[in-house]
């Protein structure tokens, strides 16, 4: 699969930036800035291409015959958001049933634009005690990627807003959606 991938992005005209450590077994990916659908596709290809073990959260509104049948496949969780249930926990103690695994969550939670992040991914890795990856996919460069790997201090916000300014040059789709100051 990761062949077949591969070869999708380069006819595409799209390249890859940065590895994940090798050393690096579990941690949250967040994607960003999310602001298509297509960014799923895309996305999707890279982690194929490079190996990487991910499982996404996705509204359960989505899946459905035959579309669950192949969320399956590539990782999905279904999440009904109408039940008031703690996720991040139920998400953070699962990550220790893997051996190797990436929880992919886009913290705009929306493909609009949002100034206020969704702070799940955050809480996700500081109850699991593993880090975050910063992923991105970047239109107007055509690149999929991996960049710095960052760990929870604990100062929610500051962190967050430190993580926003690595995606602050990362153009997506429509990029009048994606991350500002």
């Amino acid at each position: 699969m990761s062949k077949i991938a591969a070869f999708i992005y380069r006819i595409l005209g799209w390249s890859t930036v940065g590895e994940i450590p090798p050393d690096l077994k579990k941690y949250v990916i967040i994607a960003a800035p999310h602001t298509s659908n297509w960014d799923f596709f895309y996305g999707r290809l890279y982690f194929y291409m490079k190996n990487i073990p991910v499982k996404f959260i996705i509204k359960k509104d989505w899946y459905f015959p035959p579309f669950s049948y192949f969320f399956d496949k590539m990782g999905g969780i279904p999440v009904d958001r109408s039940k008031n249930t703690n996720l991040t926990d139920e998400i953070a103690k699962s990550i220790h049933d893997y051996d190797r695994i990436a929880i992919l969550v886009t913290p705009e939670g929306t493909r609009k634009y949002s100034p206020d992040w969704k702070k799940g991914f955050y809480f996700i890795a500081q109850k699991a005690n593993v880090p975050i990856v910063l992923g991105y996919v970047d239109y107007e460069k055509k690149i999929g990627g991996i960049g710095p790997v960052f760990h929870p201090t604990g100062d929610v916000e500051k962190d967050i807003e430190e993580i926003k300014k690595f995606y602050l040059d990362k153009k997506g789709r429509f990029p009048e959606n994606g991350v500002k100051e």
